[in-house]
């Protein structure tokens, strides 16, 4: 008996936002499904407009497993997370481990082809979208709770809005540019 997937199920149980008091609950099923989406954006937006050859499946797929190691971690606030070196390398060190474990619950013959992509090679042109994509969802996420008149996420707007402008990433750019405003807009204001 092989329990990877019912494990990965419960991703849709575990609040992302923890620490913060949000309107909007978002869990970790959402969040990858909202990367997923912004990743394959921004390998379509850089294989259209700037001559790129991103594999958009292989950033969906890396995507969709970049927060496996959550369903056992749990999700540590970023600010904690990058609170020192120390903390921040002793998260990852865990994360691996459990990583490792939930690669372990597949047969043997599969653990190769899921180890690609919740282990993905952190230089592939593909695992860097998903970074700014990622990046991305949680600049989302404080537009959708400022919206909502949280000003709880007001600083990590701020953080992150400083974040994203300091990636060298045309496709991120033109992400902001082109994409990003109708976030605040309201549903009647979107046509």
């Amino acid at each position: 008996m092989y329990s990877f997937f019912a494990y990965l199920d419960r991703m849709k149980y575990i609040n992302r936002w923890s620490l913060m008091r949000s309107n909007d609950q978002e869990n970790i099923m959402e969040h990858s499904a909202q990367v997923c989406m912004i990743a394959h954006a921004l390998a379509v937006i850089g294989n259209v407009y700037f001559g790129k050859n991103y594999n958009a499946d292989k950033v969906v797929s890396i995507a969709l497993f970049h927060e496996t190691s959550e369903v056992i971690t749990g999700d540590l606030p970023t600010p904690i997370k990058y609170y020192n070196p120390q903390i921040r390398d002793a998260y990852k060190a865990i994360e691996e481990v459990a990583n490792d474990k939930l690669i372990g619950m597949l047969p043997d013959e599969m653990q190769p082809v899921y180890a690609s992509l919740i282990k993905a090679d952190k230089d592939l042109p593909e695992s860097k979208l998903v970074k700014y994509a990622d990046k991305l969802s949680a600049y989302v996420k404080c537009l959708g709770e400022l919206k909502g008149s949280n000003n709880e996420f007001k600083k990590a707007k701020k953080t992150i809005e400083h974040d994203i402008k300091n990636i060298d990433s045309k496709e991120v750019e033109f992400f902001m540019e082109h994409f990003i405003k109708p976030y605040s807009l309201t549903l009647d204001e979107l046509d």
